[in-house]
């Protein structure tokens, strides 16, 4: 393989994501034979589920705060035992197809009898990143590939509201991850591992969707008070789909197991409720909490005030398709109003040579992630090394059943948990909807009713919203509501040329880019001393 400055490695697969489904496809096509080459923003494996503390902080049994680790470990052994090249601080910010080279097609005239996997495939796949724990080394990075594999995960969706911008509210999956990588408390910041005597602080979990159970059950085990759990939607919607339930026995163990947890824990459940307001002045002091009518509007007079001292609030997740949709990947829309990439039985994109898996193709927790990602580490491997009988034998079928079950589950939840064309009677106009650019409500109304902007884009020419760090993640839903008017849908995602803010200097560096930089192969810095004891948000891949 090359390993020049100015043309970089090249491998048969590059794997974006190192959460449950890249690590599964990756270790999947490396054991098939494919050299690969796994990129990840963080400098650990395990993505947001698998989310785990840099030892140095001490944990003892940090894998309790974690379900299903044993998985985890299982995929962590395989890929130390594998020639994966694990990328850590890779922050990939866009992908390009490369044209065939002439010398390549003059060798495949000339050896006839060269390799089956030299003669496959017409492309290469150029993968640009930017490098160091926030993107902010001094160089980019590029990889060549002949195949890609997209498992880049979700984040979560945040719907605005009065006071939101307090310290103090965080995200449900962030107020998990503060817990699992750094074992610290929403509200009061103890080390829950390290002052077991103390208590902690009062957080009231708020959104919608089955992450909220997770999240205050995970808070409440490690010391914080958990007032309630304030759910938006309620489960009835399970209910009406008993075939999908069948089909998925363990999610109804689970929701029983957090049930259980919840009553042992003191923790009260409120549905068909939300979070309308937040009190305080330098941070958190309570929550207004209102019930909700179907279409989620507050019901006149039904706000109740909850002391807490932090509030843990999100609304789902969002699938994280900004590379894919770079690329002109075909999407879909799902049952919660998001966007997730359109994949065939094998998990391929409309892009040929582009695979997805995991949250990137719909929201479906960390079991289906894992499925898919080995389907796709199958699927990828039967197509570069021209071995059909691969993607046919009865491991795929199996992965394909199986996977045909939980995605039926997984909209199930969607509809479920999807939010309701009211929720924008929430804000006030002094309320911010981006944070970045402190553009209020308030000004996004001004743009529609007085300027005619009908659509998020215009809207963000207009104020700048979405134009911040997050690139439209914290604030983009809202906006694209607020722009399409009650009743109507959020329009197609847009396409972006940098799927991750990249500083002039680095694409002014891309004709001569940087070697990428290789943790040992197989190996996760910050993984020794953690085979046996414990990334939060039960939430991305």
């Amino acid at each position: 393989m090359p390993t020049s400055a100015s043309d970089g490695p090249e491998y048969d697969l590059a794997v974006i994501g190192a959460g449950a489904a890249g690590l599964a496809g990756a270790v999947t096509a490396a054991e098939l034979g494919l050299s690969v080459a796994l990129l990840d923003s963080s400098a650990q494996t395990g993505g947001q589920f698998y989310r785990h503390p840099d030892p140095a902080l001490g944990a003892v049994r940090p894998e309790a705060l974690h379900h299903d680790w044993s998985a985890f470990v299982r995929l962590r052994r395989r890929l130390a035992a594998s020639a994966v090249t694990h990328l850590a601080c890779h922050h990939v910010w866009a992908i390009e197809r490369e044209a065939p080279q002439e010398a390549e097609e003059h060798e495949e005239s000339e050896e006839a009898d060269a390799p089956q996997e030299a003669k496959a495939g017409d492309h290469r796949w150029a993968v640009h990143a930017v490098t160091g724990p926030d993107g902010d080394g001094e160089r980019p990075a590029r990889v060549r590939a002949r195949a890609v594999l997209l498992a880049t995960g979700a984040y979560e969706r945040q719907l605005p509201f009065p006071g939101w911008t307090l310290p103090g509210v965080v995200g449900a999956g962030g107020a998990q991850a503060m817990l699992k990588s750094g074992l610290v408390l929403p509200g009061n910041g103890v080390p829950p591992v390290r002052a077991k005597s103390r208590a902690g602080g009062r957080v009231v979990v708020a959104g919608s969707g089955p992450l909220l159970l997770a999240v205050a059950v995970s808070l409440a085990a490690a010391g914080a008070r958990v007032p309630a759990v304030i759910e938006a939607s309620g489960y009835l919607g399970y209910a009406r789909h008993p075939r999908a339930l069948a089909g998925n026995p363990h999610k109804l163990a689970e929701a029983a197991g957090f049930g259980a947890a919840l009553l042992r824990h003191g923790v009260r459940l409120r549905t068909r409720s939300a979070v309308t307001r937040v009190q305080g002045t330098d941070r958190v002091e309570a929550v207004t909490v209102s019930r909700l009518d179907d279409d989620w509007r507050p019901v006149r007079g039904s706000g109740r005030r909850i002391a807490c001292d932090a509030l843990a609030v999100g609304h789902g997740l969002v699938p994280g398709i900004e590379l894919a949709t770079t690329l002109g990947c075909a999407s879909r829309r799902t049952q919660d109003g998001t966007f997730a990439l359109v994949c065939d039985a094998l998990q391929e994109t409309s892009v040929p040579g582009i695979w997805a898996a995991g949250e990137t193709c719909g929201i479906g927790g960390v079991q289906l992630a894992c499925m898919e990602g080995e389907l796709a580490g199958m699927a990828a491997a039967a197509r570069l090394r021209e071995r059909p009988a691969l993607a046919e034998g009865g491991r795929v079928r199996e992965l394909r059943r199986r996977r045909g079950r939980m995605r039926a589950f997984a909209d199930v939840m969607a509809a479920a948990h999807a939010p309701g064309p009211g929720w924008p009677q929430w804000l006030d106009d002094a309320t911010e909807v981006c944070r970045c650019e402190e553009v209020t409500a308030g000004r996004i109304r001004e743009t529609i009713a007085d300027y005619g902007a009908r659509d998020a884009r215009t809207v963000k020419l207009m104020t700048r919203a979405g134009m911040g760090w997050c690139q439209g993640r914290m604030c983009g839903t809202a906006v694209a509501r607020l722009a399409a008017g009650a009743g109507k849908p959020s329009p197609s995602p847009e396409r972006r040329p940098l799927a991750v803010p990249v500083a002039l200097g680095a694409l002014g560096a891309l004709g001569d880019p940087a070697p990428p930089e290789a943790t040992a192969t197989g190996t996760d810095p910050g993984a020794a001393g953690t085979e046996d004891p414990g990334r939060a948000g039960e939430s991305a891949d």
